[in-house]
């Protein structure tokens, strides 16, 4: 799809969920959705053919939850776990704009290189990629309590998993929770330091939502057990 018919596209289904792109907004997610396809012909990125359902899932719902960022504030450090193809920590760091500094974590070397080649495309100077399992960084103490979001796309987390990744985060900061239309509403293993704000809807033909949960307190990590 030629960069202009796609930038229209990107355009109408944004105005179909609510949502005005700005011209560079609009331009730099054409570049990332540009870079997908054409790394996606060679190793595996995302699974979804239909452009439509494309757009909605990996562009406008992370836009949609910039919403949800911290307003009012300094700089953002956003850490995403499992970046894989991108989606949600590239269009959210775009959509936060330039106070945004990124932390991509991705276990496998060729969808890292694929992630560092979105960051420089992008000219996201303020991002990086971690190419290791989050399990590793955690025995690095500088990331320790340093991030003010935590964001994960996932059908299913355990607990457990919350409750060693909340060690990155900031007491008061935010974690991002993309899910789809299955499971409930709230759950009830969050346990402290970890609450839970609020699940609200991204895109309704995806029936997506958006978990919000905060750190309330700052702790020691909490190792995953039988690992």
């Amino acid at each position: 799809m030629a960069p202009v018919d796609f930038r229209t596209r990107l355009t109408r289904r944004a105005s179909r969920v609510g949502l005005f792109l700005p011209d560079d907004l609009a331009a730099r997610l054409t570049v990332y959705y540009e870079l997908l396809e054409r790394w996606n012909r060679k190793i595996n990125l995302t699974s979804l053919d239909d452009p439509d359902q494309a757009i909605d899932r990996l562009l406008l719902e992370p836009v949609i939850a910039a919403r949800h960022l911290p307003q009012g504030v300094g700089p953002l450090e956003i850490m995403d776990i499992g970046s894989g193809g991108g989606s949600p920590a590239l269009p959210l760091a775009l959509a936060g704009g330039p106070r945004v500094s990124l932390t991509m974590v991705e276990v496998k070397t060729r969808k890292s290189a694929f992630l560092r080649d979105a960051v420089r495309q992008l000219g996201l100077s303020s991002a990086r990629v971690e190419n290791a399992r989050f399990e590793e960084l955690l025995a690095l103490p500088n990331l320790h309590e340093r991030f003010d979001i935590l964001s994960i796309r996932a059908v299913r987390i355990e607990p457990r998993v919350l409750m060693t990744l909340q060690a990155f985060l900031k007491s008061g900061a935010l974690i991002l929770l993309f899910r789809g239309p299955s499971g409930p509403e709230k759950s009830a293993a969050v346990m402290p330091p970890l609450e839970w704000v609020t699940t609200v809807p991204l895109v309704e033909t995806l029936r997506s939502r958006l978990s919000i949960l905060r750190k309330v307190s700052t702790s020691a990590y909490v190792p995953i057990l039988g690992n």
